[in-house]
């Protein structure tokens, strides 16, 4: 092990920083203006383009374990965004879907999201944005080709 390794070079970490920073600039919006935990915004983006989605599903296209769901599942529905049933197939599992409420909701928020977004990312030159995204996909790549196959989906 070396004596002299740096966190802030540690490209994990750099990375994990990077992701934390451009996740809470779009926060502001999202998370100050409409009262949404990062959770929530992730599970209402994922619920409002299907017509339902089961837990397990949630899970696997988030970040987010099973409790995290639950909870910010829990919210959602309490501010009557998103609607949760037991499953017929599998009472283990809950079904979840966005109300019109939440659509509504989603359809105001996603177009302030993705200007924060686009100012973030044309503050960069294109070539170093190109480069970062030509980068991200080749890591994802990367990450998958070097992982044993699961049945969980796939990161990108």
């Amino acid at each position: 092990m070396k004596d002299n390794v740096q966190l802030d070079g540690f490209f994990p970490y750099k990375l994990a920083i990077a992701a934390e920073a451009f996740s809470r600039c779009l926060m502001n919006v999202y998370g100050r203006r409409y009262g949404l935990s990062r959770e929530e915004w992730r599970l209402l983006f994922l619920l409002a383009g299907v017509k339902e989605m089961t837990s397990l599903e949630l899970g696997q296209r988030t970040t987010l374990d099973k409790v995290q769901v639950s909870r910010a599942a829990q919210r959602l529905e309490e501010k009557g965004l998103i609607s949760r049933a037991i499953a017929q197939s599998d009472r283990r599992l809950r079904l979840y879907a966005c109300t019109s409420t939440g659509k509504a909701l989603f359809a105001e928020i996603l177009p302030q999201v993705e200007t924060q977004a686009s100012d973030i990312l044309r503050a960069m030159p294109p070539p170093d944005r190109a480069a970062l995204e030509q980068g991200l996909a080749a890591l994802l790549y990367a990450i998958e080709s070097t992982q044993p196959q699961t049945t969980d989906q796939p990161l990108a």
